[in-house]
């Protein structure tokens, strides 16, 4: 491939090649007019003579054959020991008695040199989709988190100290061995699909009636944004079965779809969400008491969608996928 120091360029080339097959120039004078050496102006006018024009553009350097490349039975090998197993290139090579360098250089090649790219559950690469435009598609899920005593929980406290809190804290049931129950925050998560750009709430339950508020009133936020949705994805809980919720998509002018049983990677953007909520918000730092922590949601999803960037949307922040949104870059 020519680049943007090579002496010779295609169009300069066939110049030089024209000086000496067509014009009768020697190769050592043309050689010298161009500042190549005699050998490189002797190849382009030989590839002119033999080939013309179409000779004067560059050729792939790859070789015809390569006799030490690894052979395509040991590839599949090597490719079902990954599979299979989940074996890195040391262990898989100690097995088939190869060099590790050579086992990487075959996953590289195959394209499952990171485990993060298999799909854990059946071995094969994984098959990543995203919809065309935001609304396409909102994925919707409820995950749950333990309430917080007052004064701090064993997180950062410690045991000892958490149990103190959590006996100290006021109106909270007991179970039958006198501990107070500090009860599950349920928070109800709403991602759109193309611009990963999140709406939550925090409930004290997840039942269809709650979920269908949650719904609403999401969908009213991502329309304030010029978001109109289509479809909602959620998993196969007892409030997305319910014959509830499939009036109130109805009503909406919502799509349901819920994923198949068993198969939670089919809704893996909001669950990979869960994981950035739970290490950004929920015990990213110390909270004194479970208000303390629900009064700090709205900031951390104003934080992730206007300004954190995200790596699978380009490292741009989410907001940056919805086009006209006041205060869009505040």
């Amino acid at each position: 491939m020519s680049h943007a120091n090579a002496a010779l360029t295609p169009k300069a080339r066939l110049r030089l090649a024209k000086l000496i097959v067509e014009d009768g120039w020697s190769i050592s004078s043309a050689a010298k007019m161009f500042m190549v050496s005699w050998p490189t102006a002797k190849r382009w006018a030989d590839r002119y003579r033999e080939h013309g024009e179409a000779g004067m553009a560059d050729k792939s350097s790859r070789p015809h054959r390569c006799p030490h490349r690894t052979p395509p039975a040991v590839v599949k090998r090597i490719v079902a020991l990954r599979w299979r197993q989940r074996l890195g290139p040391v262990q898989i090579a100690y097995r088939l008695g190869l060099a590790a360098s050579t086992v990487h250089a075959v996953l590289v090649r195959c394209r499952i040199n990171r485990l993060r790219r298999i799909d854990r559950a059946t071995g094969e690469v994984i098959r990543r989709y995203e919809h065309p435009h935001p609304g396409s598609l909102l994925h919707v899920d409820v995950t749950k988190f333990g309430n917080i005593p007052d004064g701090g929980g064993h997180r950062f406290v410690g045991r000892i100290q958490g149990k103190r809190n959590r006996a100290g804290t006021p109106d909270k049931p007991r179970t039958i061995h006198h501990n107070p129950r500090m009860g599950t925050a349920y928070v109800h998560t709403v991602v759109d699909d193309h611009s990963r750009v999140a709406y939550a709430e925090i409930h004290g339950n997840e039942t269809a009636a709650t979920a269908i508020g949650v719904l609403e009133r999401a969908v009213a936020w991502f329309a304030a944004r010029g978001v109109s949705t289509e479809r909602v994805l959620t998993d196969n809980g007892s409030a997305y079965r319910s014959h509830a919720w499939r009036d109130a998509c109805a009503q909406l002018g919502i799509k349901p779809k819920r994923n198949r049983p068993y198969r939670p990677q089919t809704n893996g953007k909001i669950e990979r969400f869960h994981r950035t909520l739970n290490d950004g918000w929920a015990y990213a730092r110390f909270y004194e008491s479970e208000s303390a922590r629900r009064n700090a949601l709205p900031a951390w999803l104003h934080e992730y969608n206007h300004h954190r960037p995200h790596t699978a949307i380009g490292n741009k922040p989410p907001i940056s996928r919805l086009t006209n949104v006041p205060e869009q870059y505040t």
